[in-house]
């Protein structure tokens, strides 16, 4: 069978669509061009009649009579005079065209005299890195084009670079290292310091995209956050890194921040939290703002080695079983915890093998919270006593199970303190305050792609989930309420996340008929 062809206007109909295309831009052009002058008049007629409309209104109600007599006065002498009519016709026409003038100024093409030095000052310092002797058509050469290499880029407000994609050849290598991070020292170097810069590598194209990040939201208080049980809001982070934002309150507004969120529970693949930091970086105010949220569906039991006080506002509240600074306390408290999940794993055990659903005691979340252990550890040491963190071991090892959930926090100058099962088993981490690449990686086990700062606020670190990538992260404000230097907002913003205290059974009040029946 012979094929037929297509009739022609489905052979070649794209082919005279974009004809049509071309022809229809080129006629507007031209109408635009030849009705210019037109435009610009209209355009000015509408600005003189928007003036007077103006001037009218700001004109007194007793000036107004005058006024028109005068513009009626001016209007019948211009009548009078000789071409006068068609003198004012081209006044107003001419006035017209001068106010209906684009006085919107051109904006230049390409980069001005400034940014252009900076751009080629900085292929010049990039030469040593992408180039070698041996290749015949260089990339990168002293005095060459940076046009080439710098194919997209973008300037902030004060002149310096806030995007740029740098291309470099396919014999740099870009899978080590310490070749990255030599890159990334420099280009941080001639952008500019003091800002967080983010590098993002192709390899298979051989591209580097360099973006400055805008410096994370430092005003965002405690609040209920919007998370279904098991979900915990370590921080909030950029909107380029996670999927997923929540509505947060600030003041009267409203507004949508990604979160960085820690799920935990009996189908978590990290259930504990490891929490590292200097001093005044914020750690204290993780553990309390992770203690607030737990004790939305769950019990909180707190260990704080530091013995400041920092968790004094929780003592006595719903849910919190215990607050204890001395090692003698702690010691007795972790070792409840290590037969409460004992206890646990057995009922859950028997009820499964009954065929029965979980007891309502082994399903309430039940976290542990350690500030400073290793200053614990010490002090317990020195009156003879064993270290607390071994009686870590079985939550750690069987939380996940249990619903039990271990959150440590520590700082870096005892960091050797803690112990293997700490280090082994928690697998969620987090890192605050300003701290090096070296340190990041340490602890994260996978450098930030992101360069530190010098200078950063309390709450202000990274945040790594398992084996997945690292966050920037800024902890929501959550200060001791009983601070003095706690603002009222803050303060207030606290106390209204804490539960209920608990009244002692000593101190219940005693019905009248019951306590007859007693003196009787």
């Amino acid at each position: 069978m012979v094929r037929r062809p297509l009739p022609r206007i489905l052979s070649n109909g794209s082919a005279q669509i974009a004809r049509s295309r071309e022809l229809a831009r080129t006629a507007a052009d031209s109408a635009t061009d030849v009705l210019h002058p037109l435009i610009t008049i209209s355009r000015g007629l509408r600005r003189l009649a928007a003036a007077g409309r103006r001037k009218w209104a700001d004109t007194p109600k007793d000036k107004r009579g005058p006024l028109l007599f005068m513009v009626a006065s001016m209007v019948l002498v211009v009548a009078l005079v000789p071409y006068g009519p068609l003198l004012a016709v081209i006044s107003v026409m001419a006035a017209a065209a001068w106010h209906g003038r684009d006085r919107a100024p051109a904006e230049p093409e390409g980069p001005d005299e400034s940014q252009t030095q900076r751009l080629q000052s900085l292929h010049e310092a990039l030469v040593p890195y992408f180039s070698t002797p041996d290749d015949p058509d260089p990339l990168y050469a002293h005095g060459g084009d940076w046009e080439k290499t710098f194919p997209a880029y973008e300037f902030d407000g004060t002149g310096r670079i806030s995007h740029l994609l740098v291309r470099y050849p396919a014999y740099f290598t870009d899978g080590e290292a310490d070749s990255r991070a030599r890159i990334e020292q420099l280009l941080h170097a001639k952008s500019g310091r003091g800002r967080e810069y983010h590098f993002a590598w192709d390899e298979e194209g051989n591209q580097l995209t360099v973006t400055v990040l805008p410096p994370l939201p430092t005003d965002i208080a405690a609040q209920r956050f919007v998370t279904s049980p098991g979900e915990t809001v370590l921080g909030f982070t950029d909107p380029t890194q996670v999927q997923r934002t929540l509505p947060l309150g600030h003041g009267e507004e409203q507004r949508d921040v990604p979160p960085v969120v820690w799920r935990t529970g009996p189908r978590s693949t990290e259930p504990h939290l490891l929490v590292m930091g200097e001093p005044g970086t914020g750690t204290t105010t993780l553990l309390r703002s992770i203690a607030l949220q737990a004790l939305q569906y769950g019990d909180v039991l707190i260990v704080d080695g530091s013995g400041t006080g920092e968790y004094a506002c929780l003592t006595g509240r719903d849910g919190v079983l215990a607050v204890d600074c001395a090692p003698t306390g702690a010691l007795a408290s972790l070792e409840w915890a290590a037969h409460e999940t004992e206890r646990r794993l057995i009922a859950a055990n028997q009820a499964r093998q009954a065929g029965q659903p979980l007891p309502d005691d082994t399903r309430r979340p039940l976290w542990l919270l350690l500030d400073r252990p290793g200053a614990l550890a010490h002090l317990a040491t020195a009156d003879g006593h064993r270290d607390p963190q071994s009686l870590l071991q079985v939550p750690l090892r069987h939380g996940r199970a249990a619903n039990v959930t271990v959150v440590v926090a520590e700082q870096f100058d005892s960091a050797d303190t803690l112990s293997d099962a700490v280090r082994q088993h928690t697998r969620a981490r987090v890192v605050l305050g300003a701290v090096s690449p070296a340190q990041a990686e340490a602890v994260l086990g996978a450098p930030p792609h992101t360069t530190p700062v010098q200078v950063m606020p309390p709450g202000r670190g990274y945040a790594r989930l398992g084996t997945g990538p690292v966050h920037r992260l800024q902890v929501p404000a959550t200060p001791d309420p009983h601070d003095d230097a706690t603002s009222d907002a803050q303060r207030q913003a606290v106390l209204e996340l804490l539960p209920p205290r608990t009244t002692p059974a000593d101190l219940e009040p005693v019905p009248v008929e019951a306590a007859v029946a007693e003196g009787a």
